[in-house]
């Protein structure tokens, strides 16, 4: 299928100023060096505590991480001489970290700023426990450099299931989801869907910062949903969990009449369940799509029409196997209208 792309690209790198910009509200950072160090690349998702590395233990230390200094390793150091806490930081400051973070409001000593001036390590401090600090920082580096791919088509929340809908260029997919907007349903992009992989099974999608919530309507031009039908008709960001691929009616394919088998597309490694949905002039595409939503929703919940209806069918054969020559009408009571 050529409008999903199965590939997608990986963050290389961050710098520690784009780490600090995009996280100083919600975490609370402040700079104490201001914006020294700014330009070191963060190229790990992963976090580490350099509590064995201030202790001398430098064998398994991945410098490489954002380092996260919480109370354990601040009142070690506390406890240290003069010398001795230099000569524990400067370990760690003369190798290429990329950034340290103070936990729980805990001082940063007038030594500890030096060294780390010295050596261009930027210092960054935070209210926040270190539990929850780690865990924030967590979501948002693995957000950084989780795979992204960039998909053509239009996403919509239908009944809580993320339903995005692909097919060529001027088939009418901005025209289905913006009907769907009309019906109840929420648009979390449109032409434009960002994907990203979250975890090993997971696909968030959402749209560009710079499109939004705008669509394109051919003929029409430029909408924006948000304005137009208000905030309930929008959301920013969806579980991909359906690809409805929209397609010319060709009277010599073969479509799905049963659903007994489930397609699935793999996209950026995870596989999604796909739909494919022959088109005509007249054929009511958002009422299939919604009903594709909660044939979904029921399947999620361990009911299955197509396979229900298989079992129906085969328990009515061998029932009327068993009744040779009986009559195969049966009157309700004395309904004869």
């Amino acid at each position: 299928m050529k409008s999903v792309p199965t590939k997608g690209s990986t963050k290389e790198s961050i710098t520690v100023g784009f780490l600090f910009e995009s996280n100083k509200n919600r975490l609370k950072l402040t700079s104490p060096l201001g914006d020294i160090g700014y330009n070191r690349e963060i190229k790990d998702k992963n976090i580490h505590r350099p509590g064995l590395a201030l202790a001398g233990y430098l064998q398994l230390f991945r410098y490489d991480r954002v380092q996260v200094c919480g109370n354990t390793e601040m009142q070690y150091l506390a406890s240290l001489n003069d010398k001795q806490r230099k000569a524990a930081i400067e370990k760690i400051f003369e190798l290429t970290v990329p950034c340290i973070i103070v936990t729980n409001d805990n001082k940063v000593d007038d030594l500890f700023l030096k060294i780390a001036k010295d050596n261009q390590v930027p210092v960054l401090r935070t209210p926040l426990e270190t539990t929850k600090l780690v865990y924030f920082m967590s979501d948002f580096l693995d957000d950084q450099f989780s795979p992204q791919t960039v998909v053509h088509g239009s996403f919509v929340d239908v009944y809580g299931m993320g339903l995005l809908i692909t097919g060529r260029s001027g088939i009418g997919k901005s025209e289905i989801a913006l009907d769907l907007v009309e019906r109840g349903q929420r648009l979390v992009a449109d032409d434009v869907v960002m994907i990203t992989r979250k975890g090993e099974g997971i696909l968030m999608g959402s749209g560009t910062d710079l499109v939004k919530h705008f669509m394109e309507i051919r003929g029409l031009g430029l909408i924006d949903v948000r304005s137009m039908f208000g905030i309930r008709a929008i959301r920013f960001q969806k579980r991909v969990e359906i690809v409805v691929e929209l397609m010319d009616w060709q009277s010599d394919a073969e479509y799905t009449r049963t659903g007994l088998d489930d397609e699935t597309i793999n996209i950026l490694g995870v596989p999604i369940t796909r739909v494919k949905l022959p088109i005509f002039p007249g054929k009511n595409v958002t009422v299939i799509c919604e009903v594709i939503a909660l044939s979904y929703l029921l399947k999620h919940y361990g009911y299955d029409p197509a396979k229900e209806f298989s079992k129906r069918l085969e328990a009515v054969i061998l029932e009327k196997s068993k009744q040779v020559g009986e009559r195969a009408i049966d009157y309700f009571e004395h309904d004869f209208e």
